[in-house]
This record gives C-alpha cells, sequence and structure tokens, in this order.
C-alpha cells in the first residue's frame, strides 16, 4: 500500500486512497492529526506524538518540536545524551505514521508520497527523503504542499477551472500556488513561500503580548529557567491564539512557580501586532502573480489550507488582498494529507484516477557559475545564469550557449547552483562537470549546456563542445542514493524525449515554416506584418517558454489565417 504523508511543522497527518476516494487514518489515540513532536520520556524511551507534545512545557529540555524548519541544516537537538538531526526526528514521526496505517488497515505499507513546502530546496528535499527512508519508508514522490492542496480540491471540483490561487498557511512555513485545471490536468502555473513563516511566529507574537503585561521587567524566570519559563508562554500562546479565532477578546493564562498570571488580550491588539506578519504574506504573493503572468482578476478563486488560516486576521488580510472572500471548502488541516493520498493512488494506479494528471512546476532557478567582463573590461567571476527558471512547469530541459573567456583555455569547469541570487555564493550548489576544449582566442568555442529537470528532483546536465564534438553528463538526483538504478534509468529515459529545442518541434517547425512560404507570397505591409510576426515567435522560441510559445503560435496561425483567407478575386 501506498500512502500520502502530511509531514507539518505542528502537526503530521497520514492517508490512503481507497474506494475512489482519499481517506484519512487516525492514529493510536483516534485522531486524525499526530503532532510533529519527539521528547525523551523519564524510562529513556522516545515519545512521538501527542505524549511529547504534552511535556514540551514541563521538560522542554527533552522534547523537540517545530523541527521541520530546520531540515536540511547542521542544527542538532539534544534529547538525553543523543544529538538528532532535524531528519531523525522527522524519521520519528514518520515511522509512528507508518505504525497507525498498518495497524487501522492490516495492510503493510510499502512506500509513501511525502509532502514538502514548494519552496523548499535541494538539501530540505534531500533530507526529507532520508527521514523517509530511516523511517523505513521507500518515497515514491515528494509533493509540494499547495499542489497536494490542489490535488484535494481539484478532485473536489471535477470541473475545468479558471486558475485558482492556493494558499497555505502552516505551522512552520508558507506557501502559495497557482492552479489550473483542464481535461484532467492538474498544472500548476507558479510557486512562491516563506519558510520561515506561519503559526509559530503568531504564537510568538502573543506570547510577547502577554509577557510585556505580565512579566514587563523580565525577573519572572530565574537563571536558568527561561527556557522552561518560554515553553510555559509558548503553550498558553496557542491556546489564546485559537480562542482568538472565535471570540473578540482571549485570556492568556499560565501558572509559575506556584502563582497564577494572566492577562485579556483583544483581536485588535493582536491584529495590529501581527500586522508585520500579514505583510510578509503580500511577497510570495505578488511572485506567484507575475511569475504566472496572471492578475488578481484572473483568478477564479482562492483556496485557504492550513491550519494558521483559521486566524480572523489572516482571513480579513487575504480578503483585502484579492478583494474577494477566499475558499474554506477545504478542511485547512486535511486538505494537504488528502491530496497526497491523492498522489498516492496515482502512484499506484488506482482506477479511480485513471483520467487525472499532474504537471508541477520548479520551485527555484536552476544554473551555472560564469564569468563576464565589466564595463572597464575586468572580468567578474561567480555570477548566476540560469538555465531552468523558478516556476517552468517539469519536466523540462533547456539549453543555453557559453563561450570560453580566456586565451588557450583547456578546460570548462561548469559548477551547477539552485537558487534565486545574483551571487552564485548565495545559492545552493548542487554539483560540478568538467569538459575539456580546444586551446584557441577567448570566445572562439562554444560550450553547450543543457539542464533536464524532472518532478521528482532529477536533474541531468549535458555539456557539449561543438567544436571537439566532446560531450560530459552529470545526474543529480534529491533521491540522494535511494532510487533504484532501473527507476533513475527509467526517469532519464522520460528526460530524454525532451531534449529537443522547441524551434525543432514539428508543430512549431511547420508553424514557421508556413509563415516564411506567406512571406514569399505577399508585397508591401503584409509581408512586413509576417516579417515581424515571424521575429517574434523566433524570440520566443529561444526563451524556450511553452505557454508563451504555445500562444503565440496559437495568434500567429489566426494572424495567417486571416491574410491567406482575403479575398482578392
Amino acid at each position: 500500500m501506498i500512502v500520502g504523508i502530511d509531514l507539518g511543522t505542528t502537526n503530521s497527518a497520514i492517508a490512503c486512497f481507497r474506494d475512489g476516494a482519499p481517506q484519512l487514518i487516525p492514529n493510536a489515540l483516534g485522531d486524525l492529526l499526530t503532532p510533529s513532536a519527539v521528547s525523551l520520556g523519564k524510562d529513556g524511551a522516545l515519545l512521538v506524538g501527542l505524549a511529547a507534545r504534552e511535556r514540551q512545557s514541563t521538560h522542554p529540555e527533552a522534547t523537540a518540536t517545530a523541527f521541520k524548519r530546520h531540515m536540511g541544516t547542521r542544527k542538532r537537538y539534544t534529547l538525553g545524551r543523543r544529538a538528532y538531526s532535524a531528519e531523525d526526528l522527522s524519521a520519528l514521526v514518520l515511522a509512528s505514521l507508518k505504525a497507525d496505517a498498518e495497524r487501522f488497515t492490516g495492510e503493510k505499507v510499502t512506500g509513501a508520497v511525502i509532502t514538502v513546502p514548494a519552496y523548499f530546496n535541494d538539501q530540505q528535499r534531500k533530507a526529507t527523503r532520508r527521514a523517509g527512508e530511516l523511517a523505513g519508508l521507500k518515497v515514491e514522490r515528494l509533493v509540494n504542499e499547495p499542489t497536494a492542496a490542489a490535488l484535494a480540491y481539484g478532485i473536489h471540483e471535477r470541473g475545468d477551472r479558471e486558475p485558482f490561487l492556493v494558499f497555505d498557511l502552516g505551522g512552520g512555513t508558507f506557501d502559495v500556488s497557482i492552479v489550473e485545471v483542464f481535461d484532467g490536468v492538474i498544472e500548476v502555473r507558479a510557486s512562491a513561500g516563506d519558510n520561515r513563516l506561519g503559526g509559530e511566529d503568531f504564537n510568538d507574537v502573543m506570547a510577547r503580548i502577554a509577557r510585556a503585561a505580565i512579566d514587563p521587567e523580565e525577573k519572572l524566570a530565574a537563571r536558568g529557567k527561561e527556557s522552561l519559563f518560554h515553553e510555559v508562554l509558548r503553550a498558553a500562546a496557542e491556546r489564546s491564539r485559537r480562542a482568538l479565532s472565535e471570540a473578540e477578546e482571549a485570556s492568556f493564562e499560565i501558572v509559575w512557580e506556584g502563582q497564577a498570571y494572566g492577562h485579556r488580550i483583544s483581536a485588535a491588539a493582536f491584529d495590529e501586532a501581527v500586522e508585520p506578519l500579514l505583510q510578509r504574506m503580500r511577497d510570495p504573493v505578488l511572485r506567484s502573480l507575475r511569475d504566472s503572468n496572471i492578475a488578481v482578476g484572473g483568478l477564479s478563486d482562492v483556496v485557504m489550507v492550513g491550519g494558521a488560516t483559521r486566524m480572523p486576521a489572516v482571513r480579513r488580510a487575504v480578503t483585502r488582498m484579492f478583494g474577494r472572500f477566499p475558499n474554506h471548502s477545504l478542511h485547512p488541516d486535511h486538505a494537504v494529507a488528502l491530496g497526497a493520498a491523492v498522489q498516492a493512488g496515482l502512484k499506484a494506479r488506482d482506477a479511480a484516477l485513471d483520467e487525472i494528471r499532474l504537471t508541477d512546476v520548479c520551485p527555484f532557478t536552476l544554473g551555472i557559475d560564469t564569468a563576464m567582463r565589466d564595463p572597464a573590461g575586468r572580468m567578474v567571476s561567480g555570477v548566476f545564469a540560469p538555465i531552468i527558471e523558478r516556476n517552468t512547469v517539469v519536466p523540462a530541459s533547456r539549453m543555453h550557449r557559453f563561450q570560453t573567456m580566456i586565451d588557450q583555455q583547456k578546460q570548462v569547469e561548469i559548477n551547477i547552483f539552485q537558487g534565486e541570487a545574483r551571487d552564485v555564493s548565495e545559492n545552493v550548489h548542487l554539483g560540478q562537470v568538467q569538459v575539456p576544449v580546444p586551446p584557441r582566442p577567448a570566445g572562439e568555442v562554444a560550450v553547450d549546456v543543457r539542464f533536464s529537470y524532472d518532478a521528482s528532483g532529477l536533474l541531468e546536465v549535458d555539456v557539449n563542445v561543438p567544436m571537439s564534438g566532446l560531450a560530459r553528463q552529470v545526474v543529480i538526483s534529491s533521491g540522494d542514493g535511494g532510487d533504484s538504478p532501473e527507476e533513475i534509468e527509467a526517469r532519464r529515459a522520460a528526460l530524454a524525449e525532451l531534449k529537443v529545442h522547441p524551434r525543432d518541434e514539428a508543430v512549431n517547425a511547420a508553424t514557421l515554416a508556413r509563415a516564411e512560404r506567406c512571406y514569399e507570397n505577399f508585397l508591401g505591409d503584409r509581408r512586413q506584418h509576417i516579417g515581424e510576426m515571424i521575429l517574434a515567435f523566433e524570440a520566443v522560441l529561444e526563451r524556450q517558454e511553452p505557454h508563451a510559445i504555445d500562444d503565440l503560435r496559437q495568434q500567429v496561425e489566426a494572424a495567417l489565417d486571416l491574410l491567406e483567407g482575403e479575398r482578392f478575386l
């Protein structure tokens, strides 16, 4: 059985696809959500889930939460005498979910689709895969969280839809995706996000408001007890924040060293205090709209998912941002897990999903380290050259040509990066490939670099020197060794079919040939107009952007239909 797992910052959930629909699986306590928490008990045993979270405010030194935020980093959590990485702790949560699923269904879990924030980079995705493997799971695929929510929404609303936006604010991360559903295809047009923005940050604001009132001089926590006091405040802050979702005022109450402390917090005061967090939501939204080239008015819906979207302050901010009320038809805590289960059903080739296909996008730009000359002629190295830009629909293959910059250069070293910064040192280094080049004057030797990338994070880099015919290739997989050679080979074979430049694709070549024929057949203004269309179409083909190519090709064909349909007799 293949399951779908929402590995969340605050809570996690597991689901399967049965009887034609996704179904959430309860844990051993009968709950559909399992807290993403791990704690070391008095007897030395590791506790996972609710039992661990209950110890957070009493035994903070022995409890770890919100570790998802540090996936792919070197941060360590010390529980007792042992240090754990974020992926180690995530593996314990995943193993607990796996056991729950096997106990509930009576079937062995053989694989899992695990969701990740859309803006997780390569290192964070590799860490998530490793966590799944440590938990004894074969990770069939990583799916972006808003994409999973869109799958749940797309199955719920079967008909074709104009582009809609999925607004996903969870416990620790914020993601936005613009999605379109047509002809059984769920296509992600763009994704953006903030991996450091979530419900936990709103809890911190609530805790600061309360502490300023009950402990203005910050003297309640004696030396050595600050960590414990912080966790007590944090637990109370979450309770108060949740209470404000249903009332205009909430009570913040704690008991510290035998003394009770309390403070009343109004919704208005909380809204004002979290305004900087609400403003941070705008940038990812604007970026996704820009990248998809879709205006707010072109969205058919704004779908809210993630537990933190229950906050009235967030809902009001989204309403102001889009000038409409958002859609709450999906359960905010369940949507991502249900969508992961749909993807699990697709992987298992469930008959109920035969007509559903999913496309996703590359979350970060992929490119190489290059050098260039400034106006004074000095060489500037470490300049990022994008090859596959963020929000390109995957699988995708793109090729760019570069030239040598040093006289008699004998070798080119291609360093591969992921990120958005112009300075490559600020991006994530993925790998390297070297290729010899004929020693010639600078600029005479061309080097073609092709990136081919699939939805599971397999990146194939082909470097070719046309002058010598020499070629080199490197394969970078986010699976980090978890995939079998046969699976890698199958994915590479699928990518090989994409390694055709758009200008060489039959449909585009046919349009160009027709336009050139019309150019020869017409004169004057009509001929000039056709020539301008050819130039524009060739420019779009060089950019290798499928949506732009399709749109302009249709316009060119329509214009040629009009010209050739004119009556001259």
